[in-house]
């Protein structure tokens, strides 16, 4: 098996930041591309952003300048830098990767912003 474990999620105010962290765990081979999802109550679930394994960030347009993606990958951890958070960006967050024909999610993080 391989494992997510995300962190880093709470409650925060409108205009403040948060940093989530996703580490793998268990059986992985691999520690390629990883994605973060956020999903919203009501809503459908969205890409947030992505990190090629060469580090090489996207990130969907409602966070685009406000949320950075980045790697460590000797510590197999993904991070999510978030600043100047706004109440839209509530939403459970997960880290997701590809390993073979596998999916692997993370088990969520909530991030609540108030405003």
């Amino acid at each position: 098996q391989v494992q997510l474990v995300e962190s880093g999620g709470g409650l925060v105010q409108a205009g403040g930041s948060l940093r989530l962290s996703c580490a793998a765990s268990g059986s992985i081979f691999r520690f390629g591309p990883m994605d973060w999802y956020r999903q919203a109550p009501g809503k459908q679930r969205e890409l947030v952003a992505t990190i090629s394994s060469g580090g090489w960030p996207n990130y969907a347009d409602s966070v685009k300048g406000r949320f950075t993606i980045s790697r460590d990958n000797a510590a197999k951890t993904v991070y999510l830098q978030m600043n100047s958070l706004k109440p839209e960006d509530t939403a459970v967050y997960y880290c997701k990767t590809s390993a073979g024909a596998y999916d692997y999610w993370g088990q969520g993080t909530q991030v609540t912003v108030s405003s």
